[in-house]
């Protein structure tokens, strides 16, 4: 559907590298084509956007399905190990229908929560037992279909998954995840198509879930088309010692060794690193993306994202679990359990934390000319109040440290997916009841 050009007059905006006020954001189609900045009268016609707009939000990873989790992972006590086994149960019950339900709420509550573009890291492929369906990209064609419907922007990563572990057969609930080898994987993959709204990228699932003889055909199917790769790296210390004890290698040596690493790739979470490892994954300028809300929940520990940061790698951010959607949480989170790990304050500035979130985010989902407020830039744009009881009091001029040190979710108020309106005060514009539509599908799913 053709696009109306629209004007917008940003009461402040964060653009180049700070914010300013009073800025003019000329649209057509679905792209920026001129911002002016210092002009005091919206135009005539111009929607006006107060509070501060930003470039919109990358959630660079996702597991849709996960969010019928939050509230039941958080009851008595556990290890991640144990709250797999509450996550594969929720996974056996999707079907096509159900999981295009779950995935349109789900992102509906990611653009209320000012994201405009999801990595979604797909490894439930399969009917239960492993039968494929008709169509075998199925529910990777809902998931597509569900962003289209929430009005945001979706990078599919088509994670494959071929073992339990170390030399290990899938268990019964992983056999809907897997497609046998790397190059059936490759085949089903490849029937994927990219559209407007959705690209299409690829996934090892985790050094534990895809034999090291066949890293090296996933990593080539995502080069041959220039696409992102993502991997789960080193959540947990279980995973590395596993692997030591196989290969006598890390994970993250392992993935370097089959030629995973580079500019395109993403290693989520990084959490149990050696110095050797962060030097691989910093010298190959490999992304990290921290999902520290799912990282903490699950009781994972905290990465060394400023190591990582200096030894060269940027920084991405994802919700991961669904614990919360709220990358201002995500953001902060990075800086403030750094503090609790050194005991010292000021590890990043709140502009590296909006980078993160968005510029960065969205280069690691395959996005490269999105989260930036310029011409030619997508017309992605997430607008935060300034006069929540969250937000209000600091200067506008300090708008970056307000919104990333103090608010949240609950604070956007508009958001525009490629020049269309998808929030406005607050209110889904597509996906009108998204707490009911939350509710009834989440409980369908947990039923007993």
């Amino acid at each position: 559907m053709p696009v109306t050009p629209v004007t917008y007059h940003a009461e402040h905006a964060w653009t180049g590298g700070t914010v300013a006020s009073g800025v003019v954001i000329e649209t057509a189609g679905e792209r920026i084509t001129a911002v002016r900045t210092r002009v005091a009268v919206p135009p005539p016609g111009a929607e006006v956007l107060r509070g501060l707009t930003l470039p919109g939000l990358a959630n660079a990873h996702s597991h849709a399905f996960h969010r019928a989790l939050r509230g039941i992972a958080q009851r008595g006590s556990g290890t991640f190990w144990t709250w797999r086994d509450s996550m594969y149960d929720v996974a056996g019950r999707l079907d096509p229908d159900t999981y295009l339900e779950l995935a349109r709420a789900v992102y509906a509550e990611m653009a209320l929560a000012g994201i405009t573009c999801v990595g979604e890291f797909h490894y439930l492929h399969h009917a239960p037992g492993g039968t494929p369906y008709a169509d075998p990209n199925a529910m990777g064609e809902a998931l597509i279909e569900a962003a289209a419907q929430a009005g945001i922007r979706i990078t599919l990563l088509d994670a494959c998954y071929l073992s339990s572990g170390f030399g290990a057969p899938p268990e019964r609930h992983q056999l809907r995840f897997t497609d046998g080898d790397a190059d059936a994987w490759a085949v089903r993959a490849s029937a994927l198509k990219e559209r407007g709204h959705a690209r299409i990228g690829a996934a090892v699932h985790s050094v534990r879930a895809v034999p090291a003889g066949q890293i090296a055909a996933v990593a080539r199917w995502a080069a041959d088309r220039e696409a992102p790769l993502h991997a789960h790296l080193s959540e947990q210390p279980a995973e590395n010692q596993a692997c030591l004890a196989a290969h006598g290698r890390t994970p993250a040596r392992l993935l370097a060794d089959h030629g995973a690493l580079g500019p395109r790739t993403s290693a989520v979470h990084a959490t149990h690193l050696t110095g050797e490892d962060i030097g691989l994954l910093g010298d190959s300028r490999t992304t990290i993306c921290m999902c520290p809300t799912t990282e903490r929940d699950l009781a994972d520990g905290i990465g060394p994202a400023s190591g990582l940061a200096r030894a060269g790698s940027p920084i991405s951010l994802g919700s991961d679990s669904h614990a919360v959607v709220d990358l201002f949480e995500e953001a902060r989170a990075v800086e403030l359990d750094e503090r609790l790990r050194t005991l010292r304050r000021g590890h990043w500035s709140a502009a590296a934390l909006l980078r993160a979130a968005t510029e960065d985010g969205h280069a690691s989902l395959g996005w490269p000319e999105a989260g930036r407020i310029e011409a030619g830039a997508p017309a992605d744009l997430t607008t935060v109040a300034l006069d929540s009881v969250r937000t209000a009091g600091p200067p506008p001029s300090l708008g970056a440290e307000t919104a990333v040190f103090a608010a949240t979710a609950a604070d956007v108020r508009h958001v525009v997916v490629g020049g269309r309106p998808v929030v406005r005060d607050g209110v889904h514009l597509l996906v009108r009841d998204v707490p009911g539509a939350l509710s009834r599908t989440i409980a369908r799913l947990t039923r007993p």
